[in-house]
């Protein structure tokens, strides 16, 4: 047994024999070392993998995961550390919960995370209950994030790794699913991960990460959306924020808030006749008419951020003696608005419908569809909550100084697609 692990405690009452943990095999790495790990520190340990596609356009590629190569892979896996293993049949629910709404995000001019989607559904809203009636204590994944006691409950935090912290990818997880999830490897890098699997003898040991998102082939989203909503497709114009129409486009589907690059717009001349010189990044999308907006840098800058019901996890209000989760008013967050971009300061005030948060400093390029996912301020480690970003409060402004024209394209309408 590992020196590293052999004290291994999820929190658990002994013996460890007694306790089954479910763990969600994907097939990668991470998964597979988080099921080896537990069946190692004596935990009754069992493993899921989850069909969430078809397995049939999926075999053979690397880097995806639920599919083709990737089930057969959890079940080497399984049987090398001798665990139980079941590959459970959720395509419907993943369509549904998933596939639909990326596809819907992108015709409502959103810029969408289904990574987030389906850890806030299908894997632990479905798959806990799923644990749950296999007599389960305890759900565990190979996400980099950690669960830590505190005085006051259960607490989310990043990963020891920054590099590898998936903690805005979880900012969904409510206080009841915290209390029975599990993560064993936020405390190691990838690389004492890797290390792990080459001592266990794992075949996923050199298994390269996942890097696109798992059911879009080459990583090429737009045609998925178009397939399944041909509205997202529709030709429409593109328009600067002073009103001019400056170009075509051939769907929405194409564009994001902030994009510079691939406008196909050309050059832009001023009252001079003169080509300007300063660039133009899409601004805003308008599915409703289907026109791309275009401006300045300066017109993304945003100080203020719209947010949509928030799930909690940071200190609560206490209203009428009970405990109520939502944010105390002005309270101080470091906050990601972005996975790839680092935290910006700000002030949070709940409203009637989420959330705002007041930025010390304007950014440049949120979009809608995107998550804000708030830490604590001082330190930063704690994960405080977070929602969906519904809009900024420099789009009124932008919407009023362009100069729409009487006629309007009709609206896009989504298509369903049969099961």
């Amino acid at each position: 047994m590992s020196d590293a692990f052999a004290d291994l405690d999820l929190g658990l009452p002994e013996p460890r024999s007694a306790r089954r943990v479910v763990v969600a095999m994907s097939g990668g790495v991470d998964s597979s070392v988080t099921a080896a790990l537990l069946k190692e520190a004596g935990y009754d340990v069992v493993g899921i993998t989850l069909q969430l596609y078809d397995h049939g356009s999926a075999v053979g590629r690397k880097g995806a995961c639920c599919a083709g190569q990737d089930i057969h892979d959890a079940s080497l896996v399984a049987e090398r550390i001798g665990i139980p293993h079941y590959v459970l049949d959720y395509e419907s629910r993943f369509r549904e919960s998933v596939i639909d709404d990326f596809a819907d995000s992108y015709l409502r001019g959103e810029t969408p995370i289904p990574c987030v989607r389906c850890n806030q559904t299908v894997k632990f809203r479905d798959l806990l209950a799923t644990a749950r009636d296999l007599g389960a204590e305890a759900l565990a994944t190979g996400h980099y994030v950690r669960r830590v006691a505190g005085p006051h409950g259960t607490e989310l935090h990043r990963a020891v790794d920054p590099a590898k912290d998936q903690s805005y990818f979880l900012f969904a997880t409510t206080r009841e699913q915290l209390d029975f999830l599990r993560f064993p490897l936020g405390g190691l890098t990838k690389e004492q991960t890797r290390d792990h699997a080459r001592r266990l003898g794992l075949v996923v040991q050199d298994k390269p990460d996942s890097q696109d998102i798992c059911f879009v082939p080459n990583g090429n989203y737009a045609e998925i959306v178009k397939k399944l909503r041909p509205g997202a497709a529709d030709p429409g114009e593109i328009v600067h924020l002073d009103g001019t129409v400056i170009g075509r486009h051939e769907g929405i589907v194409h564009y994001t808030i902030g994009q510079r690059r691939g406008l196909g717009i050309g050059g832009r001349k001023g009252e001079d006749g003169a080509p300007e010189t300063d660039p133009l990044y899409v601004v805003r999308l308008e599915p409703d008419t289907r026109r791309v907006v275009v401006g300045p840098r300066a017109a993304l800058g945003a100080g203020e951020v719209r947010i949509g019901p928030v799930n909690w996890l940071g200190p609560v209000n206490r209203i009428g003696g009970g405990d109520v989760a939502t944010p105390v008013a002005g309270i101080r967050v470091a906050a990601k608005l972005r996975s790839t971009q680092g935290p910006a300061t700000g002030t949070l005030y709940p409203d009637r419908t989420g959330a705002r948060l007041v930025l010390d400093d304007p950014l440049y390029g949120i979009s809608a569809g995107q998550a804000a996912v708030f830490y604590d301020a001082e330190a930063g480690a704690r994960v405080l909550g977070g929602g969906w970003i519904v809009g900024t409060d420099s789009g009124d402004a932008e919407r009023a100084s362009l100069r729409l024209t009487p006629a309007m394209p009709p609206r896009i309408s989504p298509v369903s697609v049969a099961e």
